[in-house]
């Protein structure tokens, strides 16, 4: 191995599959093996029965589909409404100065922290769950795009400068352009951190969705439901994720070069 070395996509499939089996087998051996008591965590097998009982019948399609709406839901509202004031913060340095302190405050503010003033404001419906991810998101968006924008490159502005390009010129063919790529990086990390603040929501004062599950299998100490509710997660995640870096290859093939 060699420091930044690329590897083919074959062998990262590989070795990416082959630490889910060396994972699946240290869990089976220390949970089969007697090791841990199941009511502390359930084995493989255990799981996927009674994940197959949730899907076949509990409903637990539903609470996934639901878990999911809301996900796309908060964080596509969140985004439409980041990527226009990031950019134009990044863009233009007194729009910057005039948002950058407030949208830095409030980045720091933890999400689930509003939780109950939101069900005071809007009650523990959908809204609820939607602002929660709102709020998670939309902050950070802000500030990663406005960087992002930001930091494109001097020589490539002089040089659409130069050229005669006008200020709204620099903005639609050189700055956005420029910033699409690492934005659309942004949107799939940030959507990674959506997830966690729907569970978030959904353990509180919901009555569907994959946190509602995992609260009610807590109470009933189903490790092995909870721990099925967990892997459909991250398995959602990661199909998601792999549809981002897919779109993002056909979209911006040029930001691929030299990676």
């Amino acid at each position: 191995m060699k420091p930044l070395h690329p590897v083919s996509p074959q062998a990262r499939l590989l070795l990416g599959i082959a630490f889910f089996v060396l994972f699946t087998a240290v869990w089976a051996a220390v949970t089969m093996g007697g090791y841990v008591s199941k009511t502390f965590l359930a084995d493989p097998i255990s799981m996927l029965k009674s994940g197959w009982v949730l899907l076949t019948e509990m409903g637990f399609a539903t609470d996934i589909g639901m878990t999911v709406w809301r996900v796309l839901g908060g964080f596509v509202i969140a985004a439409l409404l980041a990527l226009p004031l990031g950019v134009l913060m990044g863009a233009y340095k007194p729009v910057e100065a005039f948002f950058e302190p407030f949208v830095s405050f409030a980045r720091y503010l933890p999400a689930s922290a509003f939780i109950p003033l939101l069900m005071l404001w809007v009650g523990i419906g959908e809204t609820q769950k939607l602002a929660v991810i709102f709020i998670g998101s939309f902050f950070q968006l802000v500030l990663m795009i406005a960087v992002t924008v930001g930091n494109t490159r001097r020589d490539l502005v002089e040089a659409a400068y130069t050229l005669g390009c006008s200020h709204t010129g620099l903005l639609k063919r050189v700055l956005l352009p420029g910033a699409a790529p690492e934005i659309a990086e942004i949107l799939r990390m940030v959507l990674g951190w959506a997830w966690t603040y729907v569970i978030v929501a959904e353990l509180i004062g919901a009555s569907s969705g994959i946190g509602h599950m995992i609260t009610d299998s807590q109470a009933l100490l189903a490790t092995d439901q909870i721990i099925f509710g967990i892997i459909v997660i991250g398995l959602i995640g990661l199909v998601s994720d792999y549809a981002f870096k897919a779109a993002n290859r056909a979209l911006f093939p040029w930001a691929q070069l030299g990676r």
